[in-house]
């Protein structure tokens, strides 16, 4: 099976507090290899990208609802009169409050959705022709 990758650069904005945000480059990535998950690299200061995964249909709710708990929770919101999407972040060396434009977060997620549509995610990952493969030996 081919595998796609659909990814985005996009510039977010860490939440520093109600009046101050700084820019943060970051790439998103959908592989249809790993058709549950969605992927995003901040590029920080750091020498290596700071790396999270979570699941794809967690973003794709966030867009227009609160959801999530635990490490990651994502809401629709307003910023200066735009439509955005906060994506609240928790690890254990820290906590992170950043900001997407809606628009651009939404065409990639619309895009990632027409690669692999909602509830095929499964047939991605070649089970039922592994376990045909191991039963018919």
């Amino acid at each position: 099976m081919r595998h796609t990758v659909v990814e985005r650069e996009l510039e977010l904005r860490l939440i520093l507090s109600p009046e101050r945000g700084i820019p943060v480059p970051a790439r998103l990535a959908y592989l249809t290899d790993d058709p549950y998950a969605v992927h995003i690299d901040f590029h920080v200061d750091a020498g290596e990208p700071v790396h999270w995964a979570f699941a794809r249909d967690l973003l794709v709710e966030g867009v227009f609802r609160p959801c999530g708990h635990g490490d990651v929770r994502v809401r629709p919101s307003e910023a200066k009169g735009r439509s955005v999407v906060l994506m609240a972040l928790s690890s254990p060396s820290g906590t992170a409050l950043l900001e997407a434009p809606s628009a651009q977060l939404s065409s990639w997620l619309e895009r990632t959705l027409r690669v692999v549509v909602p509830g095929t995610e499964g047939e991605r990952l070649g089970i039922d022709a592994g376990l045909a493969g191991l039963l018919a030996r």
